[in-house]
């Protein structure tokens, strides 16, 4: 079988970001409220989920409420806070993002993740077939605990002249970062981009499903190193199998041209933050079960944290302030992206449709086997996540009208959540609209068809794992 050739220079399409998109929607359902006939369910408190939730089988119709160009243009701000009622709706979800970009952004001024990485890099050297797991390892903790996606890009130059150096390939490199970081999304446990933000748009905790989310993440993960190990070892046994072999003295030239091989010193100082990292989010979890913790408390959580690691480094006063209004700054698209996005159910529930497209949605379903349900709810987000890839943005949109189905269906809102996560994370592997895929491969100088060529096989494993826990964590629940 002949190689693709790669692919030239040509003008392309440039996809709508997710801004345009969500707000896109905001119009388009803005115009719904217009056509499709309004009505409502009657509600019932429920006790699990504090909160009154549709009864099955109530729906009803009711005067329409259209909504208009004013409407459309308050929806952003109404879906942060509304001030017609004094609400709060996704505020306190959108400053906890800021917070935990704080942290983030304090945590990487200091050094400790990248010398972390390093320092398991040289450790390794000589041993580079088992880079492959304890990397991927790494970076899934990273996918799993925080979302941990444009940060991989610093690390690309320096693997992949590691990688080649030990007679494999760009392909190899790029796959331990991609997709180490990438299956620690679709595994999410505490990410507070997809699990928490989606379970609080479905209104439950997020520590709700936690053991199949890890089960997922680690069977997930586990195909992903063997498959990865096993293109490693081909290559290196015949480099003419590798899927850029037509680049192999270019890539060398370039790579190894570039790489000055210096390594960041891991310092005890390095290794304590990892640790107020990592205690860090065992202490939020802690704070939700038994504590009662939820957005304010997160927030105070990892503000603490950063305030600790800033005292533990002593960066300076102005070092510590910039480094964490750097962090924020760095997560303010996707604060604004979760106002966007809860701008659509605000016009939807305005205009009185929102119950209208839950009934359509509970005829639709409402025959179907909980296993069946399950399933297709994971295809209608693996669909949605090639429109909107961000994870936040995703979550606000679907789950608050995905979450209520499942209550039609049986099926526990965990699962629905557990299903956004794994559809989203799968196809942002992949995904054109996803700018960590499409700026790790340039680094890495790998053409798109030739990584759809190294993942489709992948895709179809992972596939078939998501789906399988999904219905046998049905059958058992």
């Amino acid at each position: 079988m002949s190689m693709p050739s790669a692919p030239t220079e040509s003008p392309k399409f440039r996809f709508p970001s997710a801004f345009t998109i969500l707000f896109g929607l905001i119009i388009l359902v803005a115009v719904m409220t217009w056509l499709v006939p309004a009505g409502q369910y009657e509600r019932s408190f429920n006790d699990a989920l504090d909160r009154d939730v549709p009864v099955a089988g109530t729906y009803a119709p009711t005067e329409a409420n259209p909504q208009g160009i004013f409407d459309v243009l308050m929806a952003p701000v109404a879906g942060l806070y509304d001030p017609a009622t004094n609400m709060a709706n996704a505020i306190d979800v959108a400053v906890f993002v800021l917070f935990i970009g704080g942290f983030i952004g304090v945590v990487t001024a200091t050094g400790a993740i990248d010398a972390g990485i390093g320092s398991a890099m040289v450790r390794m050297r000589g041993r580079e077939k088992w880079m492959i797991p304890v990397l991927m390892a790494l970076f899934a903790f990273g996918g799993t605990s925080y979302g941990m996606a444009e940060e991989t890009l610093a690390f690309y130059m320096l693997l992949i002249p590691v990688m080649i150096a030990a007679r494999y390939d760009a392909v190899t490199a790029v796959a331990i970062i991609l997709l180490g970081a990438g299956v620690g999304v679709l595994g999410s446990t505490v990410n507070a981009f997809a699990t928490v933000i989606a379970s609080d748009a479905a209104g439950i905790p997020f520590t709700q499903g936690m053991v199949l989310r890890f089960v997922i993440l680690g069977l997930c993960w586990l195909a992903c190193v063997v498959y990865v190990m096993r293109y490693a070892a081909r290559v290196r046994n015949d480099p003419s199998r590798s899927l850029v072999h037509d680049r192999k003295a270019e890539n060398e030239v370039h790579f190894l041209a570039v790489h000055q091989g210096e390594a960041l010193v891991f310092t005890t100082v390095h290794k304590i933050v990892l640790a107020i990292f990592g205690l860090t989010f065992v202490v939020m979890i802690w704070g939700v079960l038994k504590g009662g913790w939820w957005m304010g408390e997160m927030s105070a959580l990892f503000l603490a944290s950063a305030i600790l690691i800033g005292l533990i480094t002593r960066p300076g006063e102005q070092r510590f302030v910039d480094s964490f209004v750097d962090g924020a700054r760095g997560l303010l698209g996707v604060a604004l992206i979760i106002g966007l996005a809860r701008g659509i159910v605000v016009i939807m529930d305005a205009g009185l449709i929102t119950d209208t497209i839950l009934h359509w949605a509970e005829i639709s379903v409402g025959g179907l086997p909980a296993i069946v349900f399950v399933n297709v709810v994971f295809w209608i987000e693996v669909m949605l996540s090639f429109f909107v890839p961000s994870s936040s943005g995703l979550a606000v949109l679907s789950m608050p009208i995905m979450a209520p189905v499942a209550d039609f269906a049986g099926v526990g809102r965990d699962l629905v959540v557990t299903a956004y996560q794994s559809a989203n994370g799968l196809v942002n592997l992949i995904n054109p609209t996803f700018a960590v895929v499409m700026g790790a491969l340039a680094i890495g100088r790998v053409p798109y068809e030739r990584w759809l060529a190294f993942m489709w096989p992948l895709l179809l494993i992972l596939t078939v794992i998501i789906m399988a826990c999904l219905s046998v964590a049905v059958l058992i629940g």
